[in-house]
């Protein structure tokens, strides 16, 4: 059972707890490459979403993202290259997307901020 819930903030925490403890973050990818969408927050944005769980991820991995793979990721490379190539390339972070699809959307840089 998911501990995501509607308070985006929480979910962040449990996105930073729950990534230090397994050292993964989870990500969903296919032949094209990994998942990004349009932001809801920010204009003219693009946003990739992750999650700290296998399976809030897998909760995801339905319709239109049905032809996507669940992925871990190691938490090291993921803050030590994604990280810095997403904020290169401009695209935003989502942590921890509800099954409404409702998540923090933050700067790169602002996320990896968290880990230190």
């Amino acid at each position: 059972m998911s501990k995501l819930t509607a308070d985006i903030e929480a979910n962040l925490a449990l996105f930073i707890e729950e990534t230090t403890a397994s050292q993964l973050v989870w990500g969903l990818r296919n032949e094209e490459g990994w998942l990004s969408c349009d932001s809801t927050e920010f204009e003219q944005s693009e946003v990739m979403p992750f999650w700290s769980s296998k399976e809030d991820a897998q909760t995801h991995n339905v319709e239109e993202w049905a032809d996507f793979e669940v992925l871990e990721i190691p938490l090291d490379i993921f803050v030590e290259d994604w990280l810095l190539t997403l904020a290169e390339d401009g695209v935003l972070v989502g942590t921890n997307w509800n099954a409404t699809l409702e998540g923090k959307e933050m700067e790169p840089s602002d996320l990896a901020k968290l880990y230190l």
